[in-house]
Order: structure tokens, then sequence, then C-alpha cells
């Protein structure tokens, strides 16, 4: 059975992006618009490897889109709206996707390494933090 919340998905990444279904149809093999409506009815299910391919049409994360079609196969445990947001992306996280995906693999691995440092220094301030917490506590007590 198809997921009418992936279908929701398809289509909000598809007109984010600017894109008529027959644009979107276009660009993946073996797919027409009249199949994308389908799927954005959730009439139609689509592969894994077409969800992929719509991702990177509409600058989605893949993840977005296979993880709503494997979730519309179980039982769902969540209301639709939680479940909606931890599934889409922002406009920031979009544009940031589009241009780590454009980058050459040494503007990647700066970005991957820029974000451990960052995530480094978080936790070294975090820590820091902490510690003259415990002190002001140890200190009064």
């Amino acid at each position: 059975m198809a997921s009418k919340k992936v279908g929701t998905l398809i289509k909000e990444a598809r007109v984010n992006a600017g894109l008529t279904q027959e644009q979107l149809a276009r660009r993946i093999s073996g797919l027409s618009a009249s199949d994308i409506s389908l799927a954005e009815r959730g009439k139609k299910d689509l592969t894994q490897e077409q969800l992929k391919q719509i991702a990177k049409i509409t600058g989605v994360t893949q993840a977005s889109l296979i993880n709503a079609a494997k979730g519309s196969s179980s039982k769902k445990t969540t209301s639709s709206s939680s479940s909606k947001s931890s599934y889409m992306v922002t406009a920031e996280e979009k544009k940031l996707v589009q241009l780590y995906r454009k980058a050459d693999s040494t503007t990647k691995s700066a970005v991957l390494n820029l974000l451990k440092v960052k995530e480094s220094a978080t936790e070294m301030i975090l820590e820091g933090i902490l510690d003259n917490v415990q002190d002001m506590f140890a200190g009064k007590t």
C-alpha cells in the first residue's frame, strides 16, 4: 500500500525545488508525470532508487523520503505532525545539502573537519561550564 505521507513529502520537495511533475519525471528514468502524480497522492509506491533520485533532484535528504517510505509499511506510533517534522529539512538545511553535494572532495573534507572541530569546541566549553558550576557548589557546601 502506498503512503500518503511519502506522497506529501515528495510533493513538498518537488514544489520547493520549483519543479512540475513533468519536469521531475523527465529527470527520473522509468517515471512519467502520471506516476509522480499517483505517488504524490499515495496511490503508487516508488522504489528506493526512485526515491533517492527524487531526493537528489529536489535537494532533500535521501533518508527523509526513504525513512518515510519504510515507516509507511509499519504501524504508526507517532502523530503525523511530529513524524513530518522529523523527516523534512529546513530551507537552510536544504541549501547546505545542495552546496555540499556540489562541492569537490577537498571542500567536503574541510566541511566535515570544521563540523568535528565545532562539536569538540562546544563539548569543551560545556565541560568547562559544568566544572565551574560543580566548583561553585563544592565551595558553598
